[in-house]
């Protein structure tokens, strides 16, 4: 394994890693969800709930899938989170990442226009931004490599024109597409999206980690 991947391992859910600020950190993101919850039983609309649990739950297939390729080369995974954080959850996955990905959805949905036919630049409104955010994530993980905060060991997921391409549609885009997708069910069809999202991950989990005794 690179050595990335190892001192990913070292750590890996060790609560003793934990620091304080992680708790403001999750006091904001309960406070937020409380307060769409609050809003949503005033009004009958879930929609940024089930937009914010549909982005987390796509970057938690995305992170499962990152360690089952881990394990699947000996070597590493696409990405790879090694230094220091209040809490390493998987190799390229930790409390931090997992926060802010917990709002991204939230922040995407009250980005988006009230009229369902809005458009921006000839694109319709929801798929712009998705483009948006998808791009600026790329921006934000380039400039975290360049940092050496997150790893990248393949040729194909780097800085090249190629790589960012890559980054762009299957480490970023369909989170934002999954999204949309969602949004656009009746209501009451929602939740059996959103389970389905997050019963691939935890099926997944088990069998790599419970079954395989894999660690990622």
């Amino acid at each position: 394994m690179t050595k990335a991947s190892e001192q990913a391992l070292e750590r890996l859910r060790d609560p003793s890693t934990l620091e304080w600020y992680a708790i403001p950190l999750l006091a904001i993101v309960l406070y937020l969800y409380a307060k769409e919850a609050a809003r949503a039983r005033r009004t009958g609309k879930w929609d940024a709930i089930h937009a914010g649990l549909t982005l987390f739950g796509m970057d938690f297939v995305n992170e499962t899938i990152n360690g089952w390729i881990l394990n699947l080369t000996h070597r590493s995974a696409l990405w790879t989170a090694p230094g220091k954080t209040a809490l390493r959850t998987m190799v390229g996955w930790n409390l931090e990442i997992m926060f802010m990905f917990a709002l991204a959805g939230l922040v995407f949905f009250h980005t988006l226009s009230t009229e369902r036919d809005a458009k921006i630049l000839g694109l319709p409104d929801r798929w712009f931004w998705a483009i948006a955010y998808s791009a600026f994530c790329v921006a934000v993980e380039w400039m975290l490599n360049v940092g050496g905060l997150l790893v990248w060991e393949y040729p194909f997921w780097n800085r090249s024109f190629a790589g960012v391409w890559l980054i762009f549609l299957f480490g970023y885009f369909h989170f934002y597409v999954a999204t949309i997708l969602v949004l656009a069910m009746r209501s009451e069809r929602r939740p059996i999206a959103i389970g389905a999202i997050y019963g691939v991950a935890v099926a997944m989990n088990v069998v790599g980690m419970g079954v395989l005794g894999w660690r990622y």
